[in-house]
């Protein structure tokens, strides 16, 4: 079905088209930003392939990164730690954890350090 054009005495033109196709466009957008979504995880790591990061990683931490999650959180899942713990043991709240591996926050190198040591990583990993 052709949308229909109505121009409001204003001049801004709108359009009326079926619920159906609007559904069907709101399901493609959502479509198209998931696939986004997945291209820059993925370009993230191929970017950090190519620049030797991601090289060592164990296979478990390289899937949940590629699943979504963040490296910081992917290594202490892998290392079986909960954020309390690795927040307690480093001498940071659980919450500031929390917004590092979100990403909503940075950690200070000696903090980053820190983490490394305590997962038995290369703090490399983490900087």
């Amino acid at each position: 079905m052709k949308p229909q054009i109505i121009t409001t005495p204003t001049g801004e033109q709108m359009v009326v088209l079926p619920l159906a196709e609007y559904e069907a466009l709101l399901a493609a957008a959502a479509e198209a930003e998931e696939d986004a979504a997945d291209v820059a995880v993925f370009d993230k790591a191929m970017a950090d392939l190519s620049t030797g990061r991601d090289a060592l990683l164990p296979a478990g931490v390289s899937a949940m990164i590629t699943r979504g999650a963040s490296l910081l959180a992917a290594l202490r899942r892998w290392r079986g730690v909960k954020q309390t713990e690795l927040a307690a043991s480093v001498g940071i709240a659980q919450g500031y954890l929390s917004d590092m591996e979100s990403g909503r926050r940075n950690g200070s190198p000696e903090t980053l350090a820190k983490i490394a040591r305590r997962l038995d990583v290369p703090a490399e990993w983490l900087v």
